[in-house]
């Protein structure tokens, strides 16, 4: 990063380590806070994820970040961030790269990567404007410290299944994530209309039809226009030959929303960045996705 020109900055509890987290409850969220405050900072950027962001909600400082707005992005267990500073300041969030995950990764993806990142955080835009489908992906898993070559390289393809054309803000992250805020003031409360993303890592299919079961019974379904499933890594079927989107369909039953599945805003490779709270339009007919107003703004 910078290489191409950004200054870094880091947190106060880089490279430290209490045990499963980098520091107690108190200390995340200040480390966070301070960032925030800082006028230098003009974006905050996870290094990787993790699995207690929920537990620092109650202690950032929401006003400081309202005065002084600045783009906030990473994805997975930092959900719980970008879902709580959108629900409790109306400032739009990123669900995209993080620095260690993202762009520690080899050529081709971490370039398509940072296209991506750089067209919606750092570039002017015309609108709407339309997201890329990457051409190849990856999740095939290479430990860090011995990788010595590039990640195979899949044909990419969208899944839909019902055909329509919607328009509606787009709200989610991280399933799991999300169920960790789950009916609190740090989860946006969902509307009809809004278009639902999620995305999950390496979890099984009775898993994933619990959390999409989740869904269904809070009555989410009912509301949203339309669903992106992001790509699952490492999926375990659990023998049944079965894709994330299929267990989807049946937890569904009767209710055909168009959708578009096997997004690449996930934890596979490349990334796409979405911004959250944006307008998007969701055309499942033809497998495309625009952002149809300036967020910025």
């Amino acid at each position: 990063m910078e290489n191409k020109g950004f200054e870094i900055i880091e947190g106060s509890l880089t490279g430290k380590a209490d045990f499963y987290r980098s520091g107690s409850i108190k200390e995340r969220a200040e480390e966070l806070n301070d960032l925030i405050r800082n006028k230098d900072v003009k974006c905050i950027m996870s290094t990787i994820g993790g699995m207690n962001s929920n537990s620092i909600l109650p202690y950032i400082d929401y006003e400081a970040f309202k005065k002084d707005p600045k783009i906030i992005i990473g994805y997975s267990d930092v959900t719980a961030i970008l879902l709580a500073i959108y629900a409790k300041t109306g400032i739009n969030t990123y669900y995209g790269p993080a620095l260690v995950a993202s762009f520690g990764e080899l050529e081709p993806f971490v370039s398509e990567t940072y296209k991506c990142f750089q067209e919606i955080v750092e570039e002017e835009r015309l609108f709407p404007y339309e997201i890329d489908k990457p051409k190849y992906w990856t999740d095939e898993y290479i430990n860090w410290e011995t990788q010595d070559r590039s990640k195979e390289q899949r044909k990419n393809e969208w899944i839909t299944v019902y055909d329509g054309v919607v328009r509606g803000r787009v709200i989610g992250g991280n399933l799991n994530t999300m169920q960790g805020i789950w009916g609190t003031e740090y989860m946006p409360e969902i509307k009809n209309g809004d278009i639902l993303f999620i995305e999950d890592s390496l979890k099984d299919a009775s898993t994933i039809e619990r959390s999409f079961s989740l869904l269904k019974l809070s009555g989410v379904f009912d509301k949203v226009s339309g669903i992106i499933l992001g790509k699952h890594e490492l999926f375990d079927d659990l023998g049944t030959g079965r894709k994330p989107y299929e267990i989807l369909l049946e937890v569904l039953g009767d209710k055909k929303l168009p959708f578009i599945a096997d997004f690449d805003c996930c934890h596979t490779h490349p990334m796409i960045t979405l911004p959250i709270g944006c307008i998007i339009e969701l055309d499942a007919s033809n497998k495309h996705i625009k952002i149809i107003e300036d967020w910025t703004k």
